[in-house]
């Protein structure tokens, strides 16, 4: 019977002839098939199954898994801040605003953004560039944050997180075939959204290397080196800058950020700025300067002319408010015909999440002096940042301590990246497993551990260099006992694979 049936047709169990399926994972977009995310990858799903395996009661070598894989401050025990909080939840639930529990402050500014709303109802759809008064508070922020810059809220294109602006703003730029190709300059070590987004929009990843021995700097020669090789097989159109460092904690001076935009303006280069973890700064000695800010104090030769997008978002810095996916791009000197494209290829996803949208809000106008919720204000958010400051510079030390990792100081952002040595022995071995050496190394130490890193390699490395990525979000204690584990199973390690 079998002879009979053609290829778009098969025998069930039952003896039933069913069809075959017209989606298969040979005739899907092949570009979908290259896209890797290495944050929430094959570790991470098996850690997934270990907290499974340990809720039925499975023995362990340990008693709970930690996941120190991802940005996520909330799940890590990272406390909201309170007005934020108040404040949607009287958006969520006006009939709260008679309740005189909540501070008034929090009442006024719930109004507020009502008022901004359709039906006075945060579950109506919003402009799809975003609510106008957010637009403008967002736009009074940055020019108060950049020293009296001036911002247009015109320029202002509120976000689903910065990654939603970020993935927007890359397809604007895809373009060209063959060797006019677009390609697109990141960093490497690099956050996976840019590969796996170049990945699946058919562009050409362009890798420039940080330098490691100079706390992961960005050199000019190296972006120089980059670009003159990749002109030979695609078209670079797009410098990528993440800054703070993810996954590297660095900090980019404002030299480097000067050295950044002459260059882009010399090879006639878009510039993406990520600055997400704009208030994650802790080092003596660092600063955070905006591209924005940096380019305008240039002078005209470049404030009119460089074009520039820069990010930020909800989810990070003191709010790590990661779920509610607010965020907003700002867009510099921008071809008028392309920025209308732009809105109507936002105006295609509708709005960006309104209630992303008031936090994002709230971000940018937070409670002021003389206002009921201020003082509870600032002394959650120096709580946060303080605590924050101290984990990376224990992360660093203790690290530190261990023959065979080196770690830079975490100037910034929320993670620190090791380099670990691994045996020769172990390497082989992940050979035969078809593992890259450092996924061997972290999915031995979670299988041991219980802890959730995420190997260098799912975020670029140089050659024979091996690293993970680990998020120094995790409360004093359990980041002591976790950094504690790491510098024994490292051990273990190297002895059990000398």
């Amino acid at each position: 019977l079998f002879t009979f049936l053609n290829d778009k047709e098969k025998m069930t169990d039952n003896g039933m002839m069913s069809r075959a399926k017209v989606l298969t994972i040979d005739n899907m977009n092949p570009t979908v098939k290259k896209v890797e995310y290495a944050v929430r990858g094959p570790i991470v799903q098996r850690a997934v199954e270990l907290e499974r395996e340990l809720s039925e009661g499975m023995k362990k070598p340990f008693a709970e898994v930690i996941k120190a894989n991802i940005g996520d401050a909330h799940a890590m025990g990272q406390q909201p801040i309170t007005f934020f909080r108040q404040v949607l939840a009287l958006c969520s639930y006006p009939e709260l605003l008679s309740d005189s529990t909540f501070p008034e402050d929090a009442k006024s500014r719930a109004c507020r953004i009502l008022q901004s709303c359709g039906g006075f109802s945060m579950g109506s759809y919003s402009a799809s560039q975003g609510i106008d008064s957010v637009r403008q508070d967002v736009a009074q922020y940055i020019q108060r944050r950049d020293g009296g810059v001036p911002c247009d809220p015109d320029n202002i294109y509120l976000t689903t997180g910065a990654s939603d602006g970020i993935v927007t703003m890359l397809k604007l730029l895809v373009c060209g075939e063959g060797t006019s190709r677009a390609g697109v300059m990141i960093s490497i070590p690099q956050y996976p959204l840019y590969s796996a987004a170049l990945a699946e929009l058919g562009a050409v990843q362009i890798n420039y290397y940080l330098n490691e021995e100079a706390c992961w700097s960005l050199d000019i020669p190296e972006l120089q080196r980059a670009v003159n090789e990749a002109r030979r097989y695609c078209n670079p159109r797009a410098l990528c800058i993440i800054n703070p460092g993810n996954p590297t904690g660095q900090v980019q001076s404002r030299q480097c950020i000067e050295d950044v935009i002459r260059f882009a303006a010399k090879e006639r280069l878009f510039l993406m700025a990520d600055e997400v973890y704009q208030d994650n700064v802790y080092a003596d000695g660092c600063q955070f300067h905006s591209f924005k800010k940096v380019l305008f104090e240039m002078g005209p030769e470049y404030s009119e002319t460089v074009e520039l997008a820069s990010f930020h978002s909800t989810s990070k810095c003191y709010m790590g408010e990661c779920g509610f996916r607010g965020g907003y791009m700002e867009i510099i000197n921008m071809d008028d015909d392309v920025k209308a494209q732009l809105t109507k290829l936002v105006s295609v996803r509708l709005c960006p999440p309104v209630p992303g949208q008031a936090l994002m809000d709230l971000v940018v106008n937070p409670p002021q002096p003389g206002e009921p919720s201020y003082n509870n204000f600032i002394k959650e958010r120096t709580a946060t940042l303080s605590a924050l400051a101290e984990k990376a510079k224990l992360t660093e030390q203790v690290l530190n301590t261990v023959e065979g990792i080196s770690c830079n100081p975490v100037q910034g952002a929320m993670y620190s990246f090791p380099r670990i040595t691994i045996p020769e022995k172990a390497v082989q071995e992940a050979a035969e497993k078809g593992q890259a050496p450092d996924m061997f190394y972290c999915m031995k130490m979670l299988e041991e551990t219980g802890i959730c890193l995420v190997p260098g390699s799912g975020f670029g490395q140089k050659d024979g260099t091996y690293h993970f990525r680990m998020t120094i979000l995790p409360p004093k204690d359990k980041l002591q006992i976790l950094l504690n584990n790491v510098k024994e199973f490292h051990q273990r390690f190297t002895l059990q694979y000398s």
